[in-house]
């Protein structure tokens, strides 16, 4: 699985006009399930996400995880972090088929949840409207596979 994560001060996710999710202080994390991913991977994930040290402590020192400064996070399903891009088209083959990728994104949300956060979610394959406030700017990718 892959995830591209922002810390935020405020996140927001919008579907035909209409809010279906939105957090404050927090992470904004874009999440997508690759083929022969696994329930194993994506809890793997989720609690790296939660325990992952990037908010500042009272020095200012990137020390403290989400779950320490009680922030929530808004998940959003973002197939395109499956792009292949060796060409000018990207290619998606590599994603996981929609029936595995739900399953695992809603695994994935869950297993946040059951880490003691809150948590936001888009609505997976929908056309969504995400806006957020960046802070620091921080973005971080991560994946299982490296």
């Amino acid at each position: 699985m892959r995830a591209l994560i922002q810390r935020v001060s405020s996140a927001a996710v919008a579907v035909d006009g209409e809010t279906v999710g939105a957090i404050a202080r927090g992470l904004l994390v874009l999440v997508c399930a690759m083929q022969g991913d696994s329930d194993e991977k994506a809890d793997w994930l989720a609690r790296k996400v939660a325990k992952l040290r990037i908010f500042p402590d009272d020095a200012g020192r990137m020390n403290r995880s989400l779950l320490e400064i009680g922030g929530a996070a808004l998940v959003i399903s973002q197939f395109t972090l499956a792009a292949d891009t060796k060409g000018n088209r990207p290619g998606f083959s590599t994603a996981a088929a929609p029936d595995d990728g739900r399953r695992l994104y809603e695994r994935f949300s869950a297993t946040l949840r059951a880490e003691g956060m809150e948590v936001a979610n888009g609505v997976f394959g929908a056309d969504m409207k995400v806006s957020l406030t960046n802070d620091g700017p921080v973005t971080i990718w991560l994946d299982t596979e490296s």
